[in-house]
């Protein structure tokens, strides 16, 4: 089973959210989906200004088996990227949870996170899938 950070907040679709504090909300995908995917190729990255919406597809990771939207566990802008996954998307497999991160979203309404599963809930969900 992949470790998983108490810090965090995850979507059922296998992002995670860290609260940054001041409505910062760093955004990554799990260890388990980068596992699932496999080797990543490629990350598109959203533009640092565009606005997300919670729930709502924002980025694109590409392994050499699929591509998968990654999707924003809050409504905001986003106020940065991770433009080293450019040269670099292999650093999502490596280190998910830390240098692994897509994008930082200045969140409209933090509170949005409180929605999001804990990470015992987020344990219990893979635990779940894996039966």
């Amino acid at each position: 089973m992949s470790e998983i950070p108490g810090d965090l907040k995850f979507l059922k679709s296998h992002e995670w959210a860290r609260a940054e504090g001041a409505g910062r909300v760093t955004v990554g995908i799990s260890d388990h989906a980068q596992g699932l995917l496999g080797d990543l190729v490629y990350v598109e990255l959203p533009n640092v200004g565009d606005r997300v919406e919670a729930g709502n597809a924002s980025a694109v990771v590409e392994s050499v088996k699929a591509a998968s939207d990654v999707y924003s566990p809050v409504t905001g802008k986003v106020i940065e990227v991770n433009t080293a996954l450019a040269d670099k998307p292999e650093t999502i497999n490596e280190d998910a949870y830390g240098e692994g991160w897509i994008f930082v979203v200045e969140a409209e309404e933090p509170e949005q996170l409180n929605e999001l599963l804990s990470p015992d809930d987020y344990a219990e969900l893979l635990e779940d899938e894996d039966h």
